[in-house]
C-alpha cells in the first residue's frame, strides 16, 4: 500500500471556511483517509508542511493546452482577426506529434503552478491523452467539433472513440466538445447533444465570448447564442460554458433553470478585448461558476493563481464595489466549483476523507506573505504559481524541489521551440 503523511500544514477547507486550520493529512493508495492533528501513523513518505498552506489542487475548467505552441504569437489582436487570420491557418499545419509536445509542455506548466486537473478542447485528442498520462495530471478531454454535414463525419467518430476509450479512466475524463454556436451548424450541435446524453458525458462549448458572436447568431437565427443553444436542447445536458461574457438577463434566466456551469476566463477575455463577464450577477442567480485560463495562445500562461487575482480585481472594478466578491469565494471557484463544473465533485475539488488526494502545498514563508493577517486574501491577492512547493496527484508527489518527476523539461522545451518555429 502506498502511503503519504503530510504534517503541520494549514489545511484550506473549501466547503466550510471556519474549518480551515493546521492539521495532518494521511493518504492511502491515492485516497485521503484521515485529517486531524498529530497523526501517529507511519508512511512511505512524510512531508513536514510547517509554514505552508495545503489546498485542493486547482481545477482549470477551460483550456486548449497544445496552444502553448502559439504563446506570444499574434498578440494584441481582436479575437476574430486572431482566430481567422493567424491561429486557424497555423493550426492547419498541426500534427499529432505537435499536439503531444504542446500538451506536455502545458501539463508541466500547470503541475508546477498548482493545477491538478484541466478541461481541454482541441484536436489530435489521443495525442493529448498520451501527454496527460505521461505527466500524471488529470484532464477532461474533448475532440473539438465544428460544422458537420454527414452522420459519419470523421470528427464525430473521433469524439465518440475517445469517449468510449476513456469513459472509466482514473485520469482522463471524456466530454463532447463542439466549438461554438458561430462555428457549428444545427447538425453539429444536435449530434453533440445526442452524444452527451447517450454516453452520459459533459457538453463543453464556447458561448457568448464576444459582441461579434452575439451579432452573428442574431443575424443568422434572430436570437442570442444562449437562446439558440436552448432551442436545440443543449441545456438538458451537463454543460460547461466557456466565457459567457455577453449574457442578457434572459440568457441568465435560461441558464439558471438548466444544467449549466460557466468557466470564467478573465485574463483571456480582457486580453482579447472581449469584455468582462457579469460574474457576480450570475453567481447571485445560483449558477455554478469556475475558472479557466483558456489556451496559452491568448492568455500567455496557465497560472490559475493569476486567474483568481484578475477575476477578483475585474469584478470589483466592473461593479464599482470592493465587496462584491471575496477571496474565499474566488478560492472556491478555482477548486470545488471547478470540480462541479467538470462533474467530479464526488472525487475531487476539496480536502475531505474518502476523496482523491489531489493537493498542492504552498510555501508561505516568503516575505511577501508576512504578516499573515488573512491567509485566504494572501492566496488570492499575493500568491502565484511560483509559490508551489509540492503538487500531489492521486496521492503521489509529482512535483517537488522545482522539478516534475520523471520529466525531461529541457527536451520538451527544445522540441516545442522547433515545432513553433515550423508552424509560425
Amino acid at each position: 500500500m502506498e502511503t503519504l503523511l503530510i504534517k503541520n500544514g494549514f489545511v484550506v477547507d473549501v466547503i466550510n471556511k471556519e474549518n480551515s486550520k493546521i492539521q495532518d493529512i494521511y493518504i492511502e493508495d491515492g485516497i485521503i483517509t484521515q485529517i486531524t492533528k498529530n497523526i501517529k501513523k507511519t508512511a512511505n513518505k512524510t512531508i513536514d508542511a510547517t509554514g505552508t498552506v495545503i489546498m485542493p489542487g486547482l481545477i482549470n475548467t477551460h483550456n486548449h493546452s497544445a496552444m502553448t505552441l502559439f504563446r506570444g504569437y499574434a498578440d494584441d489582436s481582436e479575437l476574430m482577426d486572431w482566430l481567422e487570420n493567424r491561429i486557424w491557418p497555423a493550426e492547419e499545419k498541426l500534427t499529432g506529434e505537435d499536439v503531444y509536445y504542446g500538451t506536455k509542455l502545458a501539463c508541466i506548466e500547470m503541475i508546477k503552478s498548482g493545477t491538478t486537473m484541466f478541461n481541454d478542447m482541441y484536436f489530435f485528442t489521443e495525442d493529448s491523452a498520451k501527454a496527460v498520462k505521461e505527466t500524471g495530471i488529470r484532464a477532461m478531454l474533448g475532440r473539438c467539433i465544428m460544422a458537420v454535414e454527414n452522420d459519419d463525419d470523421e470528427r464525430i467518430k473521433e469524439a465518440i472513440d475517445i469517449i468510449k476509450k476513456y469513459k472509466n479512466d482514473e485520469f482522463i475524463f471524456p466530454c463532447v466538445a463542439p466549438h461554438a454556436p458561430y462555428t457549428c451548424n444545427d447538425k453539429a450541435i444536435k449530434m453533440s447533444v445526442d452524444i452527451a446524453k447517450r454516453y452520459n458525458v459533459p457538453f463543453h462549448i464556447h458561448l457568448a465570448e464576444t459582441k461579434d458572436e452575439v451579432e452573428i447568431i442574431k443575424k443568422r437565427n434572430n436570437v442570442t447564442p444562449t437562446e439558440y443553444l436552448n432551442s436545440l436542447n443543449v441545456f438538458d445536458t451537463h454543460t460547461i460554458l466557456a466565457h459567457c461574457v455577453w449574457l442578457t438577463d434572459n440568457d441568465i434566466n435560461i441558464l439558471k433553470k438548466s444544467c449549466a456551469n460557466i468557466s470564467h476566463n478573465p485574463i483571456s477575455n480582457s486580453k482579447l478585448g472581449s469584455g468582462i463577464a457579469r460574474i457576480t450577477d450570475i453567481i447571485k442567480e445560483g449558477i455554478n461558476v469556475s475558472l479557466g485560463t483558456d489556451g496559452a495562445g491568448s492568455t500567455n500562461n496557465l497560472d490559475m493563481f493569476e486567474e483568481m487575482k484578475i477575476c477578483a480585481y475585474m469584478q470589483k472594478a466592473k461593479n464599482l464595489s470592493a465587496s462584491c466578491i471575496d477571496a474565499y469565494k474566488i478560492i472556491q471557484m478555482a477548486t470545488i466549483n471547478g470540480a462541479k463544473t467538470l462533474s467530479v465533485e464526488d472525487k475531487l475539488g476539496s480536502i475531505e476523507t474518502n476523496k482523491k488526494a489531489d493537493l498542492i502545498i504552498i510555501d508561505t514563508e516568503n516575505i511577501k506573505f508576512k504578516p499573515e493577517n488573512d491567509i485566504f486574501s494572501n492566496l488570492v491577492y499575493v500568491s502565484n504559481g511560483n509559490d508551489i512547493k509540492y503538487t500531489i496527484i492521486n496521492g503521489k508527489v509529482i512535483y517537488e524541489n522545482g522539478k516534475v518527476n520523471n520529466i525531461n523539461e529541457k527536451e520538451i522545451k527544445e522540441k516545442c521551440k522547433k515545432i513553433s518555429k515550423r508552424l509560425l
